[in-house]
């Protein structure tokens, strides 16, 4: 079993998203393959065998939404530790040789969303950061070498 954890905001997109491909995607994949069997032969229809394989392709995604919300584990905002960094700390950090601040959210694999600063718990970056203290100076290893950063702040 693989645990996924998630904000209430990634449980609901999670739901809105299976709702989505099991109502409107599979309508859509039931119409094209309508479509297809009207055009006769369904030994050489290429649309036929294109509509099948997204069909197939659509309840494998089915399943893994359900399976991954059948394994989540809600986090709880209220309870986030703002001492140390940890999953759904909101981190200010100060790249030391870029001069530059930047602020991210720790979050589980299914939330990141690194334009809107949210990046996942098992990058570089958050590893680096996980169970500091603000003031910290941290050397975290980056795929374009060594980044050094101080941890300027902690909030939830």
């Amino acid at each position: 079993m693989n645990i996924k954890y998630v904000t209430p905001e990634g449980l609901e997109r999670m739901k809105q998203e299976l709702l989505f491909l099991r109502t409107k995607g599979r309508a859509e994949i039931a119409a094209q393959i309508a479509e297809a069997r009207e055009k006769g032969d369904l030994s050489e229809n290429a649309e036929y065998d294109a509509a099948k394989e997204a069909q197939g392709h659509l309840e494998r995604k089915i399943a893994q939404l359900e399976e991954e919300l059948g394994n989540c584990r809600l986090l709880d905002e209220s309870k986030v530790d703002t001492s140390r960094v940890m999953i759904l700390s909101k981190v200010k950090i100060k790249n030391l040789k870029l001069n530059k601040i930047i602020d991210y959210t720790i979050v589980s694999d299914a939330e990141a969303d690194v334009k809107s600063g949210k990046i996942s718990i098992n990058t570089p970056i958050a590893q680096g950061l996980m169970g500091k203290e603000v003031g910290t100076v941290v050397d975290i290893v980056i795929p374009a070498g060594i980044m050094q950063v101080e941890i300027l702040g902690i909030s939830r």
